[in-house]
């Protein structure tokens, strides 16, 4: 048995615990990090970095289907599914060196690979190390959630932890859960040469703006993924190869089933009642300061802390209690500013008040904003017009901003910034941009709030009207 005194104590080694980790050991705490699983957690073995580079690969295969309107003749692309997995397990590898156990040890923290729990307020046990801190991080993420559905127990499915192993194509694959996940597995296994079906029991990508998300999903239909809505699963059974699916709506068939219906916090076995940290199914709870409303000692950062389940989320996280922990300073997290994506081709992002939560809050105020890719040049260069931003505004500034269309995940960074720092709307209808890009639909958005004030306006007219008379 071994004893550590040490300032804080992490507790999971995905991106908010290892950004604490590294932050807190360069500015001179004394950290020690414990991790039951594997270094870089859900995000780079089997969540956004997987899923992404499966994405990548089914759009180049994807591109290859394309390109006779641009003098290119389409061919149908071989897929080699085992070598696809390859790719993935390639980038997993290439991005882990960033999240070992080596370089954060190089840092100052002590790394202890075992599981964790509380056993006082102030103390905790990994393994036969007694763990003493001044304060505690839980930073646990999620899981997949798997309901209690009538069959489960007895037939075969995957879930993104285990998908991403699979390396003989799907004939058909059955996604149940209609949320950025399954919607994404849809289009990546699509194009990759599978049937696929997915079964949303309410209503898909139902926490987006539903005109937008709705133009996605046509486009996902285009591309022969079935979507089916309102269908709630009452019933699996099966195997491997044979999976059966009973909905509301009917009985769907297919060879593979994943189970896409989202995710719950990981909080059994720390030992919390122990600890005096007051928690439920949906995580710990915490003040806006992320410290536990219980034990001031713990905090919790990412999905533990029962909010948005993002990794960027668990990143920003860290800051926040960064500059509490190590400086003393008041320093409280907050949403609005806050961007998610689903990464298909094309792709949906978000940041602040869909158009609905912006009328609820600010009714006659708004306005809402609309910039179409088709009237961009870039875009039709590229035979990519599909798409549109809707820009919700109030009294010249950004309140919320939803885009569909490609390049989406980058170009929703724009008004996550001006959301974050209260931007106004003339400073990104002023700025100055490369001709031609992707980057000119964020500011004719801007410009078109002006549009109709400056074109539009008698008065404008009349000024314009005399100064051309008068002044020399």
């Amino acid at each position: 048995m071994s004893h550590i005194d040490c300032d804080i104590c992490i507790i999971g080694a995905g991106s908010g615990g290892l950004s604490v980790a590294a932050g807190a050991a360069q500015m001179g705490a004394r950290v020690v990090l414990v991790e039951k699983g594997e270094m870089g957690g859900d995000c780079l073995n089997s969540g956004c970095v997987p899923s992404k580079a499966l994405l990548a690969a089914a759009k180049q295969a994807h591109q290859m289907t394309k390109g006779a309107e641009m003098g290119i003749t389409p061919v149908a692309p071989e897929i080699d599914f085992a070598a696809v997995k390859d790719h993935v397990a390639r980038s997993i590898a290439t991005i882990a060196p960033v999240d070992s156990q080596e370089r954060f040890e190089g840092f100052g923290v002590t790394v202890i690979r075992e599981h964790a729990r509380f056993t006082s307020p102030d103390e905790m046990q990994a393994g036969d190390t007694t763990i003493k801190a001044r304060r505690f991080v839980l930073a646990t993420g999620s899981r997949p959630l798997v309901p209690p559905i009538d069959g489960i127990e007895d037939t075969p499915y995957f879930t993104n932890e285990t998908i991403f192993d699979l390396r003989e194509k799907p004939r058909h694959l059955l996604v149940i859960g209609g949320g950025p996940i399954g919607i994404e597995m849809a289009q990546a296994h699509r194009r990759l040469g599978c049937e696929v079906t997915v079964i949303e029991g309410m209503k898909a990508l139902g926490k987006d703006d539903p005109e937008l998300a709705g133009q996605l999903l046509d486009s996902l239909r285009a591309e022969g993924i079935r979507i089916e809505e309102d269908a709630k699963v009452t019933a699996v059974s099966g195997r491997e190869g044979a999976i059966t699916v009973e909905t509301e709506k009917g009985r769907f068939e297919g060879s593979h089933m994943l189970m896409a219906v989202g995710r719950e916090v990981v909080t059994d076995g720390l030992g919390l009642d122990v600890a005096h940290v007051k928690h439920d199914r949906k995580g710990i709870a915490v003040g806006a300061d992320l410290r536990s409303e219980t034990n001031r000692r713990v905090y919790a950062v990412g999905d533990a802390a029962g909010g948005l389940m993002f990794t960027h989320v668990a990143g920003y996280h860290a800051g926040v209690i960064i500059r509490s922990m190590l400086f003393g300073l008041p320093s409280k997290a907050k949403t609005s500013h806050i961007p998610w994506a689903t990464y298909t081709d094309p792709g949906l992002a978000q940041v602040g008040l869909t158009e609905a939560q912006a009328r609820a809050a600010h009714g006659d105020a708004l306005r809402v904003i609309r910039a179409a890719f088709d009237e961009n040049d870039r875009a039709i260069a590229e035979t990519r017009t599909k798409g549109m931003l809707k820009l919700m505004a109030v009294k010249g500034r950004p309140v919320g901003a939803t885009i569909y269309g490609a390049n989406a995940d980058d170009l929703i960074g724009v008004w996550a910034i001006a959301i974050a720092s209260g931007l106004r709307l003339s400073k990104i209808a002023g700025a100055v941009l490369p001709y031609p890009s992707f980057g000119e639909i964020n500011k004719r958005a801007a410009g078109n709030y002006f549009s109709a004030s400056l074109f539009d306006n008698k008065w404008v007219k009349t000024a314009v009207r005399t100064v051309q008379r008068w002044v020399p």
